[in-house]
């Protein structure tokens, strides 16, 4: 057919489609990454128009106006908080030594808390012991109880949970809850229903409602889990408050923290700040930060993290780690998704000499991006990085350490989405007793775990090679 016979509507479609390319071509570069602005143009030329689309949602991991300026008023709380945990006359601020300075020098300037001396930390490694330990404080509550978790539910596991929560109010303990919309969202009814009557306060965090003001974008999402006992007992880490098996055939395997001490007023500024996020309403009564007596014990510090930040400070902070680490690395996550900025300083750490762990899960629960982890294999085996394969169950544990020295533990994994997509939180333990644990609980994972052999890892059939690359490809938008 003559191209004078073409179809107008065919023309002024193509049109259309290079306009939006050569657009694109302009506007996803800017202020992105590298990788980022590879997937987005890549998914533009070969789908422009519903490229366009997702680029209109998704596109920008930032939040709208009215939320900046709320968060710039939290950031003002968190700042008041600090300064009042850190000059109280109770508090101990550390002197550390000159080795971890720039570490913590680098956390402060990225999530405002300072090193705080005189916490007490256990690593608690058992799913339903966890829950134990939390129902245990909640029952000894005696003025408040602060929740904020990505999943919260209304199964076995979430509904031990709720009655504590019912006993507590009853008893006259402020108890608030904070649920992602998102994570949480096939249970949010049904906890409303449950909490509300009891005397429980129920926030969703980043609600998603179409054709109305202030909704959220369905990828920014608070992954943050925290709890908060009378500000004098806090726990972090991966585990959320849902059944170990509630993905069919998939048992989760968790590590988390319970912190008494200065910390924890941490971890309860950072829900101070995502509560008024959310509502507008104010948390300030002097009891959410009692004193806490100077004594012996860890040194730690809080790092929030999130797209209310202006810079990516989980990602800066592990790859700082690993270019100052001197013997060991060990990281444990279950997705792993680098940029090139940490991919570059993993292989740079073995050029130094240094011994460099990933203990990873072999059984994923979400194929796309198990595909895109799995195409970077090649080259960290190649660069000598030693690849742990977790055989028993989804190890969703979030952690790292670095030496003999230095722990963080939290709810970010090591991929785009925990560096500039969710709201995170990470704890760092600055103590070679600390760490000394966590090293245990890494080593009994890479006991149930297979290490990744390279010759045979090479073997992989060219079609899933193939396969894996393209979502390497795709996988900033993952």
């Amino acid at each position: 057919m003559e191209l004078g016979a073409t179809n107008p509507f065919t023309l002024a479609y193509i049109e259309l489609e290079w306009t939006i390319r050569i657009a694109m071509l302009v506007i996803v570069p800017f202020r992105r990454s590298p990788d980022a602005a590879r997937g987005w143009l890549l998914l533009v030329f070969f789908l422009p128009l519903p490229a366009l689309i997702l680029y209109l949602m998704i596109g920008r991991p930032s939040y709208p106006r009215w939320r900046r300026r709320r968060f710039a008023a939290a950031n003002e709380l968190l700042a008041r908080a600090t300064r009042e945990i850190a000059h109280s006359q109770h508090c101990c601020l550390p002197r550390l030594p000159e080795r971890f300075l720039p570490a913590s020098l680098l956390i402060e300037q990225l999530g405002q808390f300072p090193t705080l001396g005189s916490n007490d930390i256990e690593l608690l490694a058992d799913y339903e012991g966890v829950i134990d330990r939390l129902i245990a404080d909640i029952e000894q509550a005696t003025d408040h109880v602060h929740l904020l978790f990505y999943i919260f539910a209304d199964d076995r596991t979430g509904g031990r949970v709720i009655e504590a929560l019912l006993r507590a109010a009853a008893r006259g303990v402020a108890c608030r809850v904070l649920i992602d919309a998102l994570g949480s969202r096939p249970w949010a009814r049904r906890l409303g229903r449950r909490l509300a009557p009891g005397g429980v306060e129920i926030e969703r965090a980043l609600p998603v409602t179409f054709f109305r003001p202030r909704s959220a974008r369905a990828d920014l999402r608070n992954h943050r889990k925290i709890a908060v006992i009378d500000g004098r007992y806090g726990y972090i880490g991966s585990q959320n408050l849902v059944a170990a098996e509630f993905s069919p055939g998939i048992v989760n395997r968790e590590l988390v923290v319970r912190a008494s001490g200065p910390v924890v007023l941490e971890f309860q500024a950072v829900f101070v700040a995502d509560w008024f996020l959310e509502t507008g309403r104010l948390l300030d009564s002097p009891r959410l930060f009692p004193h806490h007596h100077a004594h012996a014990g860890v040194v730690a510090q809080l790092l929030p993290s999130g797209p209310d930040y202006p810079v990516a400070g989980a990602e800066r902070l592990v790859v700082a780690l690993v270019h100052g680490a001197r013997r060991r690395i060990v990281i444990t996550t279950p997705y792993f998704i680098p940029d090139e900025a940490l991919l570059q300083a993993l292989q740079t750490a073995v050029l130094r000499g240094v011994e460099v762990h990933l203990i990873l899960p072999r059984i994923a629960d979400h194929p796309l991006v198990s595909l895109a982890q799995r195409s970077y294999y090649d080259e960290l085996l190649r660069a000598g990085v030693a690849i742990h394969l977790f055989r028993e169950g989804l190890l969703h544990a979030k952690h790292l350490s670095i030496d003999d020295e230095i722990a963080v533990i939290g709810s970010s994994n090591i991929d785009i989405r925990s560096f500039l997509l969710n709201g995170e939180a990470s704890l760092i333990l600055y103590d070679q007793a600390a760490t000394a644990g966590l090293q245990a609980e890494q080593a009994i994972a890479i006991a149930r775990s297979d290490r990744l052999v390279s010759a045979k890892w090479g073997q992989r059939s060219l079609p899933i090679k193939l396969v894996e690359n393209i979502a390497r490809l795709v996988s900033p938008l993952l």
